[in-house]
């Protein structure tokens, strides 16, 4: 069976600029951006979210961003299902994939291939699914944890899944990913993108004054009033949970700003974590870690997009 492409993955956490290099990789090659985050998926979800504005999209293709409505979920198995189809259309199209995200769980999906989901008793499902509704999202991601180890976050819905796996089937989510693995739709080349913490920590704090001067809290206010659910898939993430903390009542105006860059650094150390140890950990195979290349990205965008440019084809060249 041949292997399965070579495809470059350019992951970092949040506000390292990754789409800013991916930007300026297309003005050197014909790439089509496929998007690996978990929250650019909802459509009107725009600010918080830092999708790329329509008219980089315009000059740029994206796939994987304004798949679904808020309230809908979006698992990483449906992404690397979606995403497989998007690759050999790319490909088909005479253009090359760029897979861009910070949301791990999708680009291991995609590049390590889908476990084989062990099935679930629906009426048990939907009465744990109910129970795990009712909990604080501090508290979902405590049992979420406590049920298995390899538990990393990311919110109610991931907590409420690794719960309900565990319950259900006696065996951790983590260990069904990791030991009923199939096989990926690509070869993953990692460009992985970092800051030093000083630096990353100015870059979160200049984003979040962007978002909320671009009309953060407006865009939570519209959802709000055309009836999406405070609670619902979408608004828990980073930034929106906490506009809608301010509007309920429960966050003063005036600490919005500083709550959301604390959560955000917080998320971005996990993401940095998770993508220094797991990207090289996902395989035994000697060849593909190696194929994890890390970018001190204090660099302009544009230099390293050169840089990875002129790699790129030594790597395409070796496979």
């Amino acid at each position: 069976m041949a292997s399965p492409p070579l495809v470059p993955v350019l992951v970092g956490p949040t506000g390292v600029g990754k789409t800013a290099v991916a930007v300026e990789l297309a003005r050197l090659r014909p790439v089509t951006v496929i998007s690996a985050d978990a929250r650019q998926v909802y459509r009107r979800l725009d600010v918080g979210t830092a999708k790329p504005p329509p008219e980089v999209r315009v000059r740029v293709p994206h796939l994987g961003i304004d798949l679904i409505e808020p309230g809908e979920r979006y698992s990483a198995g449906r992404f690397a299902r979606d995403a497989a189809v998007w690759l050999a259309e790319v490909r088909a199209a005479g253009r090359e994939p760029l897979v861009v995200g910070g949301t791990g769980f999708y680009v291991r999906a995609l590049a390590e291939g889908l476990f084989r989901e062990p099935a679930l008793d629906p009426q048990s499902r939907e009465r744990l699914r109910v129970w795990a509704a009712r909990l604080a999202p501090a508290r979902a991601a405590d049992w979420a944890a406590r049920l298995d180890r390899g538990f990393a976050g990311g919110g109610r819905q991931r907590a409420t899944r690794a719960i309900e796996v565990a319950l259900l089937t006696g065996r951790a989510l983590s260990w069904w990913q990791r030991e009923a693995r199939a096989t990926g739709a690509m070869r993953p080349w990692y460009i992985h993108l970092t800051l030093p913490r000083d630096a990353l920590r100015r870059r979160i704090a200049e984003r979040v004054d962007r978002m909320l001067a671009a009309g953060l809290v407006a865009e939570v206010e519209a959802l709000l009033a055309q009836g999406v659910a405070p609670e619902a898939p979408g608004l828990d993430g980073i930034g929106y949970r906490e506009v809608v903390a301010m509007v309920r009542g429960d966050l003063p105006a005036d600490a919005l700003p500083e709550a959301i860059a604390v959560a955000t650094r917080r998320f971005a150390k996990r993401q940095e974590t998770w993508f220094r140890n797991q990207l090289r950990a996902q395989t035994s195979d000697v060849r593909r870690q190696r194929e994890v290349w890390t970018l001190d990205a204090t660099e302009s965008p544009g230099t390293l997009a050169a840089t990875i440019c002129e790699r790129w084809h030594t790597v395409a060249a070796d496979v």
